[in-house]
């Protein structure tokens, strides 16, 4: 949260930022070793202005190490970073308060309500009272939960974690961190978190993303890195991710008994238009092929259900990011 940041808040915001370079966030070979824990091994990453950077990697994969060195947390052990154009090493103070950062940990003052958690935040970063509280009025209402009179300790999950983010934009930072902004958000919720991200971003702001929500990822995100055992192992649009490691439509049968996994997969084996099949959890086969609907239907003619004893279910759609990741990874990003 934009507490931790605010800590050491200098008073002068007119710091030399470097305009010739196009990176809010310039990396190159950052590591972050812990014992003989190699959490982030060599990364280069390069985010431009402007730009919403989604990071995708599951639990023990590095991201968060990555994020903690970026919003000055942590100091990498090797390698160079630059954020907006400041030494990441030398100039962590000047570094803070271009950031804002919205955890996934909800941390809010209990006592005090939605607008006065706003405005001491706004206070923390030097803005004046009137100011802040226009300010944390004007975000409360955006997030819909404008008007919350109780201490923030009443309030429900989704409206704690609405105002988190709220606290972490009231400076009107340049480069924003969201850490699972819409986690354990009804439907309608995250659409109006999706929402206001997007105009946000119009505002001219950095994002980075970090979400276990392929679809959240997908909709948002202009470019996306996977990270796995602290390297990055993709990075590009979603589009190109999907057409790069995608292996084109899905067609995905989950049956009732594993034994009939390897008769299945005999039979696909006859049909040349299918580019792979991964064996998943729950007795589910995903299988990848060229050639859309017309293909489909020849998986169905030539018969290659006939001898299975039961199917639970059987869906056909187009490749997605969660395919993506299962292709490079092995794994789901929940598992």
């Amino acid at each position: 949260m934009s507490i931790i940041l605010a800590q050491t808040i200098i008073e002068d915001k007119n710091v030399a930022i470097d305009q010739n370079n196009e990176a809010e966030i310039n990396v190159t070979g950052i590591k972050k070793y812990f014992g003989e824990i190699k959490a982030v091994d060599g990364v280069d990453l390069r985010v431009k202005k402007g730009e919403l950077f989604g990071h995708l990697g599951p639990n023990g994969a590095g991201k968060s190490t990555i994020i903690r060195m970026l919003t000055t947390i942590l100091t990498p052990d090797a390698g160079d970073a630059r954020i907006v154009g400041l030494d990441l090493r030398k100039q962590r103070a000047e570094i803070r308060k271009f950031l804002g950062v919205c955890p996934q940990e909800i941390v809010i003052a209990e006592t005090l309500n939605a607008k006065e958690n706003v405005t001491f935040v706004g206070q923390m970063y030097g803005i004046p009272t009137p100011l802040a509280k226009q300010t944390a009025t004007r975000l409360l209402s955006q997030l819909g939960i404008a008007g919350c009179k109780d201490r923030s300790k009443n309030l429900s999950g989704a409206m704690k974690r609405r105002l988190n983010l709220a606290m972490a934009l009231v400076h009107k930072p340049r480069i924003i961190f969201l850490d699972e902004p819409t986690a354990g958000l009804d439907p309608q919720t995250r659409r109006l978190v999706w929402d206001f991200i997007r105009d946000l971003k119009n505002t001219g702001s950095t994002i980075i993303l970090t979400t276990h929500d392929m679809v959240e990822a997908d909709a948002l995100s202009d470019r996306i890195a996977i990270i796995d055992q602290g390297k990055i192992i993709a990075l590009g649009t979603p589009q190109v991710l999907k057409e790069q490691f995608g292996t084109g439509n899905i067609l995905e049968i989950q049956l009732l008994h594993k034994e009939d996994l390897d008769l299945i997969k005999e039979k696909l084996r006859t049909l040349s238009f299918i580019t792979k099949v991964t064996d998943a959890s729950d007795q589910r086969l995903l299988i990848s092929f060229a050639g859309g609907l017309k293909n489909f239907a020849t998986i169905l003619q030539r018969g290659i259900l006939d001898h299975i004893n039961e199917v639970e279910n059987i869906s056909f759609r187009q490749n997605t990011l969660e395919d993506v990741f299962l292709h490079l990874t092995g794994r789901r990003l929940r598992e």
